[in-house]
């Protein structure tokens, strides 16, 4: 089991979707893995991703390799995540 894992809830570090919410739905080797959103939730769409643009969370839903955006948002609601999902965190400066 890896730290990276399908289901795992992150945050982005870097980029213009830097402090947003997302899921892990794919593992693609030890440094890349796949990510969502969804972007129809809070605008991060589904693409490759390296590891060290994350920072994981402690929470991991209950979701399949591969899943859906509309499982990953089903999953999220099932969590009572969604409100969560919509807001960016802001780093302290």
């Amino acid at each position: 089991m890896t730290l990276f894992e399908v289901g795992r809830i992150c945050v982005k570090t870097m980029g213009r979707e830097a402090g947003s919410y997302c899921v892990i739905v794919d593992e693609q080797d030890d440094r890349r893995v796949e990510i969502t959103g969804p972007k129809g939730l809070n605008g991060v769409r589904r693409r490759p991703c390296s590891v060290k643009h994350l920072e994981p969370l402690g929470t991991i839903l209950d979701i399949k390799k591969g899943a859906s955006d509309e499982d990953v948002e089903k999953a999220l609601d099932a969590a009572d995540l969604l409100d969560k999902f919509r807001v960016k965190i802001r780093a302290s400066e």
